[in-house]
């Protein structure tokens, strides 16, 4: 198995996991034109794409989901919360509603959603399995709760936010409702929370490590690797996913 990134943070995401013939891509937050140009960086183009899943309608995940799944005819999986949210454009669209509580299989891959608290109409996030591996993704989430620390125990690999500094955030330029959002219990996770949860994990499992989401305007990347690495031994590969490049494709192998 193996993943990569069109791009992380609040100007749009986009993730990529593929396994054997199955490509799946983890939301759209960039135009058709942006996608293609960050897709082929990556030796893909979106008649590639087996399906998109949702994690939930905000701009910045949401924006060129149904124009990308529109235009090349690609399956998208959301769950009905995220489907009937105000903020969910191109709702004529055909989409295929998930239970967010189920798991259910695409292709090679099996596919489980987590319900996470987010300031959204019912937000997930996701673990995909092949037969050798796990791999999870985990943005957009306000706190940590025990059924995501239990899930999300024995990745082989795992792309998570550190969105903010709170410090930074703070003493930044956000207005105060803003501010209280993105710290509070359903906005993003902020360093020192995203290393409480590194800490709990199964690390020598973990292949690959990535940090993204990463604010632009209240965090930095210093500020991150001083949280995370402290924490951090013997993880395997640890990576940092940024807004332009995302990340190249990072494999999962298997061990004998």
């Amino acid at each position: 198995m193996r993943f990569a990134s069109l791009g992380s943070g609040s100007k749009g995401n986009s993730t990529l996991v593929e396994w054997r013939d199955t490509c799946l891509m983890i939301d759209c937050g960039f135009s058709i034109r942006d996608t293609t140009q960050r897709l082929a960086k990556l030796g893909k183009t979106p008649e590639n794409i087996d399906a998109i899943l949702v994690t939930h309608e905000h701009s910045d995940h949401w924006k060129g989901v149904v124009p990308l799944a529109s235009k090349f005819a690609i399956d998208v999986y959301v769950t009905a919360g995220c489907m009937r949210s105000k903020k969910a454009s191109g709702k004529d669209y055909p989409f295929k509603i998930i239970d967010s509580h189920q798991v259910f299989q695409i292709g090679d891959l099996q596919v489980t959603p987590v319900p996470v608290p987010h300031d959204a109409r019912e937000p997930v996030q996701f673990l995909f399995n092949s037969e050798q591996h796990q791999l999870g993704i985990l943005t957009d989430v306000g706190s940590l709760t025990p059924h995501i620390e239990s899930v999300y125990a024995k990745c082989d690999g795992l792309l998570i936010e550190a969105n903010h500094d709170l410090d930074m955030l703070y003493a930044g330029s956000y207005p105060e409702f803003l501010k209280d959002r993105v710290a509070g219990p359903w906005g993003h996770l902020n360093n020192q929370q995203t290393a409480q949860l590194l800490s709990v994990l199964d690390q020598q499992r973990m292949q690959q490590l990535v940090i993204g989401h990463i604010s632009e305007k209240n965090n930095s990347l210093e500020k991150v690797k001083a949280a995370v690495e402290a924490v951090i031994h013997g993880s395997g590969n640890l990576h940092y996913a940024c807004q332009q490049q995302g990340f190249d494709w990072l494999e999962l192998k298997t061990l004998n």
